[in-house]
């Protein structure tokens, strides 16, 4: 089993090439991350190059932070806003071989703010396509993030039919899917042809997946026989610098 480390959390006090480095000397096969464009394009690049890994995958834009927002795409009164957040990370994924966008829908509800999310995971489908890049919908949780506009995988399924696109699946993240309908065996029998994408932590404090309600040797265990190859996300926020926290990883390499 193969894992991939994600730089939103892990390593945050590097700056993001020698993070990638990090990772590579800790035993991660791959990386990801949040938001990496700070960054030059090239600077990630040559990382990749150097330590012979691949960047799996980004986010879009999530807008203003600091005045609430989480996300861009299923706001019906900033589609403009959502259309360059999409512009944007295609550029940057194809700059860097990334593999996955995943696009974030923001904070809203209703028939309308569906209808934008659809018609802007549509454009930004046709816009991944030519480079055989994935678009990527991940439910959250209401707890970390109120008011989210996708939090269960059933509204994902539905919203990827809406789509109707091949290169559109699910980020399904271990920890978001607990905290909101559990039975994560099940949900992920019936979802894997249409997840494109595993992320893990522990639950319910988001930490190190070494510790607390999910087992996850067993759940690792579940999505390897269910013929899962891909590497798995570590998406956790560290209670120590993040080399102190990689017993989990040692384990299962």
């Amino acid at each position: 089993m193969k894992f991939s480390a994600n730089l939103g959390f892990l390593w945050r006090e590097l700056d993001l090439s020698d993070a990638i480095r990090a990772a590579k000397e800790a035993g991660f096969s791959d990386v990801e991350c949040h938001w990496p464009y700070d960054t030059p394009a090239k600077q990630v690049r040559e990382a990749l190059k150097e330590t012979g890994m691949t960047m799996l995958g980004l986010n879009t834009h999530p807008g203003d932070l600091d005045d609430g927002d989480f996300g861009l795409c299923a706001l019906p009164d900033r589609m403009d806003e959502g259309r360059a957040a999409i512009d944007q990370a295609v550029a940057y994924a194809n700059a860097t071989g990334t593999k996955c966008i995943h696009v974030m829908a923001g904070k809203a509800k209703g028939a309308d703010a569906a209808k934008a999310f659809v018609q802007n995971l549509r454009y930004a489908c046709e816009r991944a396509a030519p480079f055989g890049i994935t678009i990527l919908i991940e439910p959250l949780n209401t707890y970390d993030v109120p008011g989210y506009f996708l939090t269960s995988t059933a509204e994902a399924q539905r919203i990827i039919d809406m789509v109707d696109e091949p290169n559109i699946k699910i980020m399904f993240d271990c920890y978001h899917m607990q905290l909101m309908q559990g039975d994560l065996t099940n949900t992920l029998r019936d979802l894997l042809p249409k997840i494109g994408h595993i992320q893990i932590a522990s639950v319910p404090d988001r930490a190190q997946p070494d510790h607390g309600e999910l087992d996850y040797s067993y759940v690792l265990q579940l999505i390897a026989e269910l013929g899962y190859s891909a590497p798995i996300g570590a998406e956790y926020k560290p209670t120590k610098p993040t080399d102190q926290t990689l017993g989990w990883l040692k384990n299962y390499l």
